[in-house]
């Protein structure tokens, strides 16, 4: 009987633990979202130009320097430095789907972002799917992406391209679910790790589905 009574303490810890952490992650998301678009008006406003590979030191160095301090309060100082870069990067793009589109092909894709993120999202906590069986099946897909991408950037093959943009529409799509459900199932209790894991592939579902919408392969 004992057992039985401490079992269910532990189980109802477990839970609030998780529900914990799954609040603070999409309240921080909520926030680094809305910083991340700051910087990219402002980004707009001054006309920053296009930063090519270059966005990616700035990136990296931030996302080290999360993993460090993902333990303290300084954790938070560079997620939002690492968000609010991205977003910063966000502008050269932005304006230049403005001059050649307008404004249609940015609000689908922020429209179709959003549809994919809370659907992905939401199946996850009604299903309580368990995805941690992909876990190597995804981080492979982006590293095969990501190599493809930078090795693309100087072949400049335009059906590569496509191929590599489907590949991370797919594995960003895929990490949404599988971090949603790594969360729920106890298996992240870190809400600025996951928060950065979100942030990324929103960051990606975005600018790949932008890129079809405008119709550029770059």
């Amino acid at each position: 009987m004992q057992e039985n009574h401490i079992l269910a303490s532990q189980t109802a810890s477990s839970a609030i633990e998780i529900n914990k952490v799954l609040r603070n992650t999409y309240a921080l998301l909520a926030m680094t979202v809305a910083f991340s678009a700051l910087m990219a008006f402002v980004s707009m406003a001054i006309n920053a130009p296009y930063f090519g590979l270059w966005t990616l030191l700035p990136y990296i160095v931030c996302l080290i320097l999360v993993e460090k301090t993902k333990n303290s309060t300084a954790g938070l100082f560079w997620v939002f430095a690492l968000t609010g870069w991205l977003g910063f990067t966000l502008g050269p793009i932005l304006n230049f789907y403005l001059q050649v589109n307008g404004a249609e092909p940015i609000f689908m894709a922020l429209g179709g972002t959003a549809m994919i993120f809370f659907g992905l999202s939401g199946y996850i906590l009604v299903t309580r799917k368990d995805m941690s069986a992909w876990t190597g099946f995804l981080m492979t897909g982006i590293m095969v992406g990501f190599v493809a991408a930078i090795a693309n950037y100087f072949l400049q093959i335009q059906g590569l391209s496509l191929a590599i943009s489907c590949v991370f529409l797919l594995a960003s799509s895929g990490l949404i679910m599988w971090q949603t459900s790594s969360i729920i199932h106890g298996g992240e209790r870190n809400y600025i790790s996951a928060t950065v894991t979100l942030y990324v592939m929103i960051y990606n579902i975005f600018t790949i589905l932008l890129s079809f919408l405008g119709g550029s392969d770059d």
